[in-house]
């Protein structure tokens, strides 16, 4: 393998974004220790000690399991790479398989069945050694296998006809250089087309839903919808607690497929005016087309990306580099969706930060149109039957955390 400047650039991108997201963990980890024996103030009468235990000792579980995934996808990533893993899986079909585009799809499918392959242990923890010791795990091996099962079928019926035609777009003659151009139109199409599909043929697939059948919370949830001037595909109820004790709600669908989606387990904890004001924050989403901006910084990234790539492509020590000994269409693909990631990471903080502030100005949207005492007491038991840290620390939060603190939230909403 040849070593030049990008595989000591690479290197030093690996050991910085590892040392900076172990010494996040260290840091979270010493903030639960801290405020371990001791409710926040603003909690003291709303969350009993052993719940803020609870929570702690929940957070540091997972903390663990982040340590050993940090550093097990590092090594897998220098294997791919350095080690020669790519290369090598290049190398094997390239005898097998003699039409370019056919051989790039089979390639690029087999690292992902193999990346899925790698997380069925670690997803085994989680479920059934993690969730289950805390209580949250509703999940049965019989699920859990025919999860995995859709999941490799979807990727398969969805993956290879996608890649096969971005891999023919990158090697069309006709468009040259600018194939990265009408690349990003193929993925930002699939990508609103999945949005608009997802809801109707794809979640159904993995929960069953139904119309909410609470009638006076319905008529809440009327009332609410006709004052923002919301329309929407339907309220319904899904089946989350087949899988998990955590509580959650959301939307999904893009124009009139626009579904209202509530938990089972949100439901049966929450109040009806709670759900209420749970829903009037996703409205405040809507309302201030947050979900609009963020697919709009989702595609611009996209595309700078892939303009990127368009570069890459063309540059010999891209592919040496990163162990490659032969130069393709579609090991550039995987090359650089391995390493993007790395040299984006410290970037996080910035989309962490505009999303915070969506959070924030979908909160007073809800306290504009509902209690926000009731916002309030949702966030409350949310943070509480999930046992989410009250004290995450504030690195910590700014690298990993999409939405604000418990204590931020609720001090802006009083």
């Amino acid at each position: 393998m040849e070593f030049n400047f990008f595989t000591f650039t690479f290197l030093l991108a690996i050991l910085t974004s590892v040392v900076a997201l172990l010494w996040l963990n260290f840091r979270q980890d010493r903030a639960i220790k801290q405020s371990f024996d001791e409710v926040p103030d603003e909690f003291i009468e709303t969350v009993p000690l052993k719940d803020h235990q609870k929570a702690g000792r929940y957070t540091q579980a997972k903390l663990l399991v982040s340590h050993f995934e940090v550093i097990f996808s590092t090594i897998v990533l220098l294997l791919w790479t350095l080690g020669g893993g790519l290369d090598w899986l290049d190398n094997y079909w390239s005898k097998k398989i003699f039409d370019p585009l056919l051989l790039g799809t089979t390639f690029i499918i087999t690292i992902m069945l193999i990346a899925s392959l790698i997380d069925i242990p670690f997803s085994i923890y989680r479920n059934f050694v993690l969730e289950q010791r805390f209580g949250f795990n509703r999940m049965t091996p019989g699920i859990f296998l025919s999860d995995i099962l859709k999941e490799v079928l979807l990727t398969l019926i969805l993956g290879i006809p996608l890649i096969y035609i971005v891999l023919y777009l990158m090697s069309l003659e006709a468009i040259g250089d600018l194939w990265w151009l009408y690349v990003w139109l193929t993925l930002s199409i699939f990508t609103v087309t999945m949005m608009w599909i997802y809801p109707t043929f794809i979640s159904p697939l993995f929960n069953k839903f139904k119309p909410l059948d609470n009638e006076l919370l319905r008529n809440r949830i009327d009332s609410l919808l006709k004052r923002t001037g919301f329309k929407n595909d339907g309220i319904y109820v899904m089946d989350g607690s087949k899988r998990s004790a955590h509580g959650n709600a959301y939307f999904t669908g893009l124009g009139k497929s626009k579904r209202i989606v509530f938990f089972d387990t949100l439901l049966s904890g929450m109040e009806d005016r709670e759900v209420e004001a749970i829903l009037a924050h996703e409205l405040g989403h809507f309302h201030h087309k947050h979900i609009r901006q963020r697919m709009a910084t989702s595609l611009i990234f996209t595309l700078l990306s892939l303009a990127l790539l368009g570069y890459l492509i063309k540059q010999d020590w891209f592919y040496y580099g990163l162990g490659i000994s032969y130069p393709s269409n579609h090991t550039a693909l995987v090359l650089f969706s391995l390493t993007l990631p790395v040299f984006s990471f410290f970037i996080s903080p910035i989309s962490n930060h505009f999303s915070r502030k969506h959070e924030f100005q979908a909160d007073a949207f809800a306290a504009r149109h509902t209690d926000s005492n009731d916002l309030i007491s949702s966030l409350i038991k949310l943070y509480r039957e999930n046992s989410s840290s009250l004290c995450p620390d504030k690195y910590y939060s700014l690298f990993h955390d999409s939405h604000p603190s418990a204590t931020l939230r609720i001090a802006e909403l009083k």
